[in-house]
């Protein structure tokens, strides 16, 4: 976000400079404060649409308004505020990725702390919807959003639709629900991983990394980089970005670190078996 919202100030630098003004010259034709046009060629406010069509015609490149608006509804489209996209509910965002899962033929997923959505539970998916309501304060839809994210799920059974999980050990043992939930969840995983368009990796902690586990990604076809933080989704378009991240995940779902079949199923397994109750221990 802040790389393409640098060279987007770059180039209104280089719009102004050819033009012949300084930044003071510039504000004053435009009637803006002088520390505008400062804060806009050095990255630390983004342009508006008429920020954009001011600039050019003040510098006498309108020429250029459009390719500059392009890059600027790229750069919007690029990081998306959670704060935003969930004002209007859980389920609203649930809706948008059904549309991005029609369109999506081939998934590449890593996930180093959280199960995937398309892989969840319905109690795994309400513990974590439930989390997103009270961090993001939105409306009250969660039963909604975990009904619409079952529905999303049909995808996985869709003979033309292809997937690739790779998960670490972490994913497993973390607690992100009750011992039920995670029991319920980690069971669920061993039958998917069944499937035969569903190709699930897990990286044991034991496992060598060739490259840190640094975030989880999702790869869709060789369209889409997307990546989660606490406060925004990250959407990567450019091809240098999209081959960076393929790279990665080549890396991180080689099988000398990942471990597929009976491999992964053991560590679910040992997962299951380190948070199941011990009735012998028990005494029951």
């Amino acid at each position: 976000m802040q790389e393409a919202r640098r060279a987007l100030g770059q180039r209104l630098r280089e719009l102004r400079i050819e033009a012949g003004l300084t930044g003071q010259q510039l504000a004053e034709l435009l009637s803006w404060p002088p520390s505008k046009v400062s804060k806009l060629e050095n990255a630390r406010q983004t342009p508006t649409e008429n920020d954009l069509r001011a600039w050019t015609r003040a510098t006498g490149r309108e020429d250029l308004a459009e390719a500059l608006l392009v890059s600027l509804r790229t750069l919007e489209l690029q990081y998306t505020e959670w704060q935003r996209v969930l004002k209007s509910g859980l389920r609203h965002h649930q809706t948008r990725l059904s549309t991005q899962d029609h369109q999506t033929h081939f998934y590449r997923v890593f996930e180093n702390t959280v199960v995937p959505g398309l892989l969840q539970t319905p109690a795994y998916a309400r513990a974590r919807f439930e989390q997103a309501r009270r961090l993001y304060q939105t409306v009250t839809d969660v039963d909604e959003a975990v009904q619409s994210r079952l529905q999303r799920q049909g995808v996985l059974y869709r003979p033309d639709r292809r997937f690739h999980f790779v998960l670490t050990e972490a994913v497993l043992r973390y607690r992100l629900g009750s011992p039920a939930t995670m029991l319920g969840q980690l069971d669920r995983l061993t039958s998917l991983s069944a499937l035969p368009n569903v190709k699930l990796g897990i990286i044991g902690f034991d496992a060598l990394y060739g490259i840190d586990p640094r975030h989880g990604f999702w790869l869709l076809d060789d369209d889409v980089v997307q990546v989660e933080t606490y406060s925004a989704e990250l959407n990567l378009r450019q091809p240098q970005e999209i081959q960076l991240y393929s790279q990665i995940f080549a890396q991180l779902a080689a099988p000398t670190v990942a471990s597929y079949g009976r491999g992964a199923r053991t560590l679910i397994m040992r997962a299951i078996d380190d948070l199941a109750p011990d009735p012998a221990r028990d005494g029951s």
